[in-house]
């Protein structure tokens, strides 16, 4: 895993085997920060990794600039790599172990770009109880965006907010708007 863009730009990350993550591959990851940048300045984020597995997502944000970025996942390996990542790298993220449910329905802040990638088995209506929790808790700005990815095999146009889905190789991300 690389980071792409920014002050980190070349930057490989070896990941652990014991980290029972999917990378989002360059190619991916490099067309989702094209939308992104065409959309918004990343000095001005506040943005949410859920699911943050490596850090992979949320390394590319802070590497371009973004000052304010919240991750979230479950296991601990993962939390610990992130904080290593983050220590090494001199990024200021804010890292939580939790569920990422438990997490929404605490959460008190509002953010830009809500990013969840969960593992493959999700079903869209996991998805979909995710997104409503974030709207029915007005987790997102009024311009904010949320990101999912997901494998080709699920659809996520049925939900109310959908705006639009992007194919990348193996992986598609939906996004979804107030």
């Amino acid at each position: 895993m690389r980071i792409i863009s920014g002050k980190n730009r070349g930057k490989k990350i070896s990941i652990p085997k014991n980290l029972p993550v999917r990378p989002t591959t360059d190619q991916s990851k490099e067309a989702l920060f094209n939308i992104i940048n065409n959309n918004y300045y990343f000095e001005d984020l506040k943005v949410l990794d859920l699911f943050s597995g490596s850090g992979n997502i949320s390394y590319e944000f802070a590497s371009r600039g973004v000052k304010d970025i919240s991750c979230v996942d479950n296991n601990s390996n993962c939390v610990r790599f992130i904080k290593k990542i983050s220590e090494d790298l001199n990024f200021n993220l804010k890292i939580t172990k939790s569920d990422a449910l438990k997490y929404l329905k605490n959460c008190l802040e509002q953010f830009n770009i809500i990013f969840f990638d969960p593992p493959y088995i999700f079903k869209n209506e996991e998805y979909f109880k995710i997104i409503d929790l974030i709207f029915e808790r007005n987790l997102l700005n009024s311009d904010g965006l949320i990101i999912a990815e997901h494998s080709k095999q699920i659809s996520l146009k049925k939900h109310k907010n959908f705006n639009k889905n992007k194919n990348y190789g193996g992986c598609s991300f939906s996004f979804f708007i107030k």
